[in-house]
């Protein structure tokens, strides 16, 4: 594998191609409004599928069309890159933006007389604004200044998963591409079996992990120092304020509604480290996270989109280095389309399993001791694809 030279120098300044392209973090979210804007102009109630649409059909299209984006800043214009404070005000901004069209979604349930069909697809078009709110959760999340990490908490909270920074950061940072992660999918696991395993297993994990920080402090994990009761009181004043304001009868739309947010989570986790494993090099203890311990994808239109979320491979390696300065690397494993069309073929497990089982073959040699196998099906998959496996050959 070859890695981006650290000591690279240019010799004239480094101009951002990608630099206002980075408004598309800002624009594409608002799409989910194109529906109920054109059903308020018309009246039809289909107009509300066109977001999940342009979402799950034409998003996929434009990154087959457009290609992929192999280009990487050079490391000596990271700092500068860093220190700029426009890509960050484009995070900050978008807070407010999303939160408004959570609440938006909300006020046009309550108050539009909409068919089944037409409430089904509020459903996919809130969830959808609330998968962005995790998404930017996961890029403020990650930063080390007390805005970003409460901006993070405010906008995972529309939701209900303001556990996910401390789960995401402490948790599957650390156990990424082992057996002991729950957000972690494996060879001959569906998603819809991984999300059984994933949501209570990250919840599980933050509640651990919190309540080990706190314990260390000598604090009790009953207050406010628990800080996934703090986004949780966001949640709780939120939809209590939308009850109030819509009537409870909006409670059942605002959970419907972020579990589609949250199952987007379970999607990008489901696509990021299929069937990866990190080896263990001693009880316990396994090798430090690589590149090649995630699936990249350099496709233009959902990188724009998502934060540059999916080069996935330079953020495992670097978690603190900023969006706009995430890098591709060469001979890593790799999507063959961006996070929206792979969430639509996740959701298809034959299709899913059609493609991307070869891709993940070869990436691992054919090496079992590799892959990251759902234990029920482990021995069924050795034989169907006649892998080598060490293991066996070592217990024999």
């Amino acid at each position: 594998m070859r890695l981006p030279d650290a000591s690279a120098l240019t010799t004239k300044p480094y101009s951002d191609r990608k630099r206002y392209a980075w408004l598309l973090s800002m624009l594409v979210p608002c799409a989910v409004g194109i529906g109920p804007a054109l059903m308020l102009l018309t009246g039809q109630a289909w107009t509300l599928w066109l977001p999940a649409v342009f979402f799950y059909g034409l998003a996929p299209l434009f990154d087959r069309l457009l290609g992929e984006d192999l280009s990487n800043p050079p490391e000596s214009a990271v700092p500068a890159l860093d220190a700029d404070p426009y890509y960050r005000w484009i995070t900050y901004l978008l807070v407010p933006v999303l939160w408004l069209s959570f609440i938006f979604s909300a006020w046009f349930v309550a108050k539009q007389a909409l068919p089944w069909h037409g409430a089904a697809a509020m459903v996919l078009i809130c969830g959808t604004v609330g998968g962005f709110c995790i998404n930017l959760g996961h890029e403020l999340g990650h930063k080390n200044t007390a805005l970003e990490r409460w901006l993070a908490k405010m906008i995972l909270a529309p939701s209900g998963y303001g556990h996910f920074s401390i789960e995401h950061n402490r948790g599957h940072h650390r156990d990424v591409a082992t057996l002991a992660d729950p957000a972690s999918s494996r060879m001959g696991e569906s998603i819809y079996r991984f999300v059984l395993r994933e949501m209570p297993g990250a919840f599980r994990r933050a509640w651990q992990l919190e309540t080990a920080r706190l314990r260390q402090r000598g604090q009790t994990i009953w207050s406010l120092q628990n800080e996934i009761f703090q986004p949780a009181l966001i949640t709780l004043l939120l939809w209590g304020g939308l009850m109030l304001w819509l009537g409870p009868k909006i409670l059942p739309f605002l959970m419907v509604a972020s579990f589609w947010a949250n199952f987007q989570l379970t999607s990008a986790n489901y696509v990021e480290h299929y069937g990866l494993l990190r080896r263990e090099i001693s009880p316990g203890k396994h090798e430090p996270c690589q590149p090649h311990h995630s699936w990249n994808s350099n496709h233009i239109f959902s990188n724009w989109a998502l934060f540059h979320l999916q080069r996935h491979s330079d953020h495992h390696t670097h978690p603190l280095r900023r969006y706009q300065a995430l890098r591709h690397f060469d001979n890593l494993p790799r999507l063959p389309n961006g996070y929206f069309g792979m969430f639509s073929l996740a959701y298809f497990p034959p299709l899913w399993r059609r493609v991307m089982d070869p891709r993940l073959l070869q990436t691992v040699g054919r090496d079992a001791s590799r892959i990251n196998f759902d234990p029920r099906h482990r021995q069924a998959l050795i034989s169907r694809h006649q892998l080598h496996d060490p293991d066996a050959s070592i217990s024999a």
